[in-house]
């Protein structure tokens, strides 16, 4: 009997760690989690943009204590105008490289970073990323009509795109390497965890692409490694008629540029 009982005494001490392991665990990842998801890289005020094709800085107030920074890349004779929400790292520096996929096709680009992101300024939500983005729709229209304007999401900027265009009008959704929420990300990466609970970003993708009437293309590469494509791939379901998810074979999270399938593809769209 007393080995039993030592060795059930044993059983309980681990369990006991075990359990105090997984609350402190889950603990640290709620007060981390902005660090984990996001990783901006901040700009001082006078920082000047360099980029080879013509662009104006915009600095847009939110109200007193809050200023977006913002690019608008300029095509030679705009027809029309994409908004482009981008990842979660760096700021518009990094993801500049994309502006002249679309300019050449007469679309100028406006670009922003989040707050916190760059030159941006005020506290970084999840209702402040839909009212941001409401606002640089705003300015959108203030140059053309709806169904001239393009919203682009990548990685992060996908769940924030999807809702915005639940909300607003607009010729065309785009969605590169889109996740169906990032709770389902955070859940594929470490299933033990009530992120829908835990997390205080969740970007409902899933939920708002329902309610998008405007025409829906979905890029996702098979090897991306920072959104799992089955993460994407559950956003097909809720695709209507004639919306369309593009499969990128071998694509990576950040590569799709190079695939020709990819190029062709938004080379098509944006023709049209």
């Amino acid at each position: 009997m007393e080995p039993k009982s030592k060795t059930l005494k044993y059983v309980k001490k681990i369990a006991i760690w075990a359990i105090a392991l997984y609350f402190t665990a889950g603990i640290v990842l709620y007060f981390v989690q902005d660090k984990l998801i996001f990783h901006p890289e901040v700009l001082p005020a006078n920082y000047q943009y360099k980029f080879d094709i013509p662009f104006q800085e915009l600095l847009i107030p939110v109200n007193k204590k809050v200023k977006l920074s913002a690019v608008l890349f300029k095509a030679e004779r705009p027809r029309g105008m994409v908004l482009y929400f981008h990842g979660n790292s760096s700021n518009i520096n990094r993801y500049a490289k994309v502006a002249p996929d679309f300019t050449r096709h007469g679309y100028d680009v406006l670009m922003m970073d989040y707050r916190e992101f760059g030159k941006s300024t005020g506290r970084l939500t999840e209702a402040a990323m839909y009212e941001d983005a409401l606002l640089m729709y705003k300015v959108a229209r203030t140059r053309f009509a709806p169904w001239q304007i393009v919203i682009y999401g990548k990685s992060l900027g996908t769940g924030i795109a999807a809702q915005l265009a639940s909300v607003r009008d607009c010729k065309r959704l785009l969605l590169e390497t889109p996740y169906y929420s990032l709770s389902d990300v955070a859940s594929e990466a470490a299933p033990i965890y009530p992120y829908s609970l835990l997390l205080e970003f969740n970007l409902p993708t899933n939920e708002y692409l329902p309610k998008v009437s405007a025409p829906v293309t979905i890029f996702h590469g098979t090897k991306d490694e920072t959104v799992p494509y089955a993460s994407g791939k559950k956003l097909d379901t809720l695709l209507k008629k004639g919306d369309e998810f593009v499969t990128i074979k071998g694509g990576k999270h950040n590569n799709l540029r190079e695939y020709p399938h990819y190029r062709e593809k938004l080379d098509s769209l944006l023709a049209q």
